[in-house]
């Protein structure tokens, strides 16, 4: 499907460029400029090798530009002689400039999607590290946990018991979600996961967001601000709540000396906005701007000992939010404290798969 989509690119542009440099032509023959229609049916030559993909389409316009040239601009009018030396001479150059700029732009091409490929390289190989951090300890922990309960779990009280197996399960529950983020991410990069927008009411989505989260932290206070007006938000709901919980999560794991957690959506522009606030400990400025690649750690450990990287889930959200062609980044509120912010485009986007 996308070789099609692009073969129908490619030849469109291809038809439109030439129909224009015709038009061009003609104009330039009515004001008397004849010897500029050939350079204008060059340029449009060389637009066609850099635009498409390739070297089919710039040579096939380099033929059709000649072909343009003899019959309509060179007298005799409306007749196709190639026996004049001026006009072989005119497609043997365009045929040369489009061989020429089709090459170059294939390297170029083909040395950006190399540099594309290093950076996934290197956002992959900082996943896998910041995995093996955060996955080590709470593994050993549930070994460890399940070790005690097969050995001692005779001469445990039920209170002791129950204390184990609910460290066991919240342990388990997060490595559940861990795994739920890397294969989003590494589905969404892979093309695999298609992004199914569909209008989707704001305050539905904030509800099932909300509810979400409050089944696994209830007592965490949470604040909300929403637009009083229907808003309808073209997007893939399932993702975008994934995302809404962990810059949620995120707050409540992170943000030390957190006491209020705030959640905003409201229209801006065209887009819609959203804010997940907290007034914790901050992010040093430093930090802002690779705090969604993955690479983020924490130079303290946490209480726990664990998910001392938090970069995992935030780069799960930047990569969803960029499948839906928004942006998001993050920033520090005037009072103190933290503020991730995302945006939606209102209006349908073609999204190609």
């Amino acid at each position: 499907m996308r070789k099609a989509a692009s073969i129908w690119r490619d030849l469109g542009l291809t038809a439109a460029i030439l129909g224009l440099s015709f038009l061009a032509g003609l104009w330039l023959q009515h004001m008397a400029l004849d010897e500029q229609v050939n350079t204008t049916v060059v340029f449009g030559v060389f637009l066609i090798s850099m635009v498409t993909q390739g070297y089919f389409w710039g040579v096939a316009a380099a033929f059709i530009g000649t072909l343009m040239i003899n019959y309509a601009f060179t007298f005799p009018y409306f007749q196709l002689d190639f026996i004049i030396p001026t006009n072989l001479y005119s497609a043997i150059v365009m045929i040369v400039i489009s061989v020429l700029t089709s090459t170059l732009t294939t390297k170029v091409k083909h040395q950006e999607a190399v540099k594309a490929e290093s950076r996934l390289e290197r956002m992959r190989a900082n996943l896998m590290r910041a995995v093996s951090h955060d996955l080590r300890t709470p593994l050993t922990t549930i070994y460890g946990s399940a070790t005690a309960l097969l050995d001692e779990g005779e001469n445990m009280t039920d209170d002791q018991r129950r204390t184990i197996l609910k460290g066991i399960k919240a342990d388990a529950e997060w490595l559940t979600r861990m795994v739920e983020n890397l294969l989003s991410v590494t589905r969404i990069d892979a093309g695999q996961l298609q992004i199914q927008k569909v209008p989707t009411v704001l305050e539905e989505l904030i509800d099932e967001s909300v509810r979400k989260f409050k089944s696994r932290y209830p007592d965490q206070e949470l604040e909300l601000r929403l637009p009083e007006e229907l808003v309808l938000i073209p997007m893939d709901p399932i993702l975008i709540c994934q995302v809404i919980i962990n810059l949620l999560e995120n707050g409540v794991q992170h943000a030390r000396g957190m006491t209020r957690l705030s959640l905003e959506a409201r229209v801006a522009g065209d887009e819609a906005l959203f804010q997940v606030t907290d007034d914790g400990c901050g992010i040093p400025p430093e930090d802002l701007e690779r705090i969604f690649t993955g690479q983020h750690h924490r130079q303290e450990p946490t209480a726990d000992g664990r998910k001392r990287n938090f970069g995992i889930g935030l780069s799960v959200c930047a990569t969803i939010i960029a499948a839906h062609q928004g942006r998001i980044w993050a920033e520090t509120p005037k009072g103190g404290g933290a503020r991730f912010c995302f945006t939606l485009g209102l209006e349908e986007q073609s999204h190609e798969q």
